[in-house]
């Protein structure tokens, strides 16, 4: 792994802008440049025309949908990056005892020239319907109003792998949604930006199979999925920190409240918002830029300690599994990351000023450098 490469706003020794649309708002000019240069929303009201995008050869654009109950993780996403694309779905099996590497059974589909083929949603946060159909693959992503269905199936080793999951969302489910432009050398790169929105505290639900065999089944009274929804025109090289977690949890009035958080950092120019957000029964909740007090490298199964410049979020993971993985080809492309599980302990305070215990919470955060 290279050395840290972010400054956090501890090392700025400043408070970043969090500046919030709520307006429709275009976001590519004609010949590609990026017209809002940062910002955030509850709901993704940017408007965003892939055929505007430039270099097409660079752009990106995901759905990925993670989901667990600490026990068994799954992913399911499409991706298209313009020259091609994939359809992919993982199950993977955590073990909080031992760390051990535990049953996983991933299952691929690879397609090339992606500029017309399998266009995916321009935006996410709305009700749409994809599909994707090649050979023996087949992924479908339902949204409605209150829903999200995913479903996925392929071959793994001579035999059909299903996976059927169905989400609850809330009326009116906010989320957040985010617009990053990068800089090299203290100046804007016109044409490149990210925009991602992350919609969290979705109960899930369904049933992952292998030929007659039903491998796992997910019960929403312990699950909960998260939708990573991007679309962007990157520089070559990124590196990024991503937290995300959902639960149910008693609030100051003893009832039940769904509590979630999103937190990522450290890709692109974060002067005009950050993409760090507490969610309270489906309502986003903006707080400040968060880190982790120390860097984890090469220690990623130590304790990470996380806070932001408000002092709203001050919690510690302390991680179980790391999924680790690492892709180098010729060193040219290189997908190098560490998604480590753990258990969430300490507080955050909501906007109303209530302060909420978070006791042995699941969820998960990652640490990625990538060149692609």
């Amino acid at each position: 792994m290279a050395k840290k490469t972010y400054v956090g706003w501890q090392e700025l020794g400043y408070k970043r802008n969090q500046v919030e649309y709520k307006e429709p708002t275009k976001l590519l000019a004609d010949d590609g440049t990026l017209l809002v240069q940062g910002g955030w929303a509850r709901h993704n009201v940017f408007e965003y025309d892939r055929t505007k995008a430039q270099p097409q050869k660079r752009g990106k654009e995901w759905d990925f949908y993670q989901l667990s109950d600490g026990k068994y993780m799954l992913q399911i996403s499409v991706a298209n990056i313009s020259i091609g694309g994939y359809a992919s779905a993982v199950l993977l099996e955590l073990d909080k005892a031992h760390n051990r590497k535990g049953k996983i059974i991933t299952s691929m589909s690879l397609f090339l020239g992606g500029k017309n083929k399998y266009v995916l949603p321009e935006n996410g946060d709305k009700p749409n319907y994809f599909e994707y159909n090649n050979g023996k693959f087949k992924c479908i992503f339902d949204t409605k109003a209150t829903s999200r269905k995913i479903y996925f199936e392929g071959p793994v080793k001579g035999k059909k792998f299903v996976c059927d999951i169905d989400m609850d969302l809330f009326e009116d489910h906010e989320s957040i949604t985010i617009v990053t432009p990068f800089k090299k050398r203290g100046k804007f790169l016109p044409t490149r930006f990210f925009m991602t929105m992350k919609q969290n505290c979705m109960p899930a639900y369904g049933t992952v199979k292998l030929g007659d065999e039903t491998l796992y089944t997910f019960k929403k009274e312990d699950t909960m999925c998260v939708l990573d929804w991007g679309r962007g025109v990157w520089p070559y090289r990124n590196v990024w920190y991503w937290g995300n977690g959902a639960k149910m949890v008693k609030g100051a009035d003893g009832k039940e409240h769904m509590f979630g958080f999103e937190i990522t950092w450290g890709i692109g120019c974060e002067d005009n918002a950050t993409e760090t957000c507490l969610f309270w029964d489906g309502k986003a909740q903006k707080i400040g830029s968060v880190d982790v007090e120390t860097f984890p490298k090469g220690k990623y199964m130590e304790p990470w300690k996380f806070v932001s410049e408000d002092g709203r979020f001050n919690l510690t993971m302390t991680p179980y599994y790391d999924h680790h993985s690492d892709m180098n080809v010729l060193k040219i492309v290189r997908l190098h990351s560490h998604q480590v599980h753990g258990l969430w302990n300490g507080t955050v305070t909501l906007d109303s000023g209530e302060v909420v215990e978070i006791k042995d919470m699941y969820a998960f955060c990652e640490y990625v450098e990538n060149k692609w």
